[in-house]
């Protein structure tokens, strides 16, 4: 799943409205305007497997540092700013280095924004039309590297985001 639509899915589930996106984005660092939003926020046209391809000027493509800027400046929006301890870093390193782990850190990020347990999170993906244990819940929300880590898959992913729709639209 790109990027762009993981942030128009979260958008439409979360009922966020474009001047709310540019705030979210700045409270993440990065600096957008409300065109620059809309342009993030529409789909790219499809391309055929015979021509390259070509930047849009109607499209922007979100990449991996934009979304978790993006997911930062949702936690920092829904939960406040939170002060830096003394022994913790101010800016820490991305999570995210490979395309394999951004559905993991979507879900990490969602649980802590919108404040929601487990149990929260099991309604919310059967709500999606997904029944998952706790222990799978768990090992999907796991460091990288960890014995029981497992990968969130795209399905997996989609499927999580229509719940919060269900759940906070309905």
């Amino acid at each position: 799943m790109e990027n762009n639509d993981i942030l128009i899915r979260l958008r439409y589930a979360l009922d966020i409205k474009n001047k709310d996106m540019v705030e979210v984005f700045k409270l993440g660092g990065v600096e957008v305007t409300k065109e620059e939003v809309l342009k993030i926020l529409t789909k790219a046209k499809e391309e055929s497997e015979e021509e390259e391809v070509v930047e849009d000027e109607n499209h922007i493509k979100c990449n991996n540092k934009m979304l978790e800027s993006f997911l930062n400046g949702l936690i920092t929006h829904k939960r406040g700013k939170q002060d830096p301890k003394t022994e913790q870093p101010a800016d820490k390193e991305p999570v995210v280095q490979q395309k394999d782990h951004v559905n993991n850190m979507l879900l990490k990020k969602l649980k802590v924004a919108l404040q929601l347990t487990t149990e929260d999170m099991l309604d919310v993906l059967h709500d999606g039309g997904i029944v998952v244990s706790k222990g799978e819940l768990g090992a999907i929300l796991r460091k990288p590297g960890h014995r029981n880590y497992k990968e969130c898959g795209d399905n997996f992913a989609r499927k999580f985001l229509k719940g919060l729709a269900v759940k906070y639209r309905s």
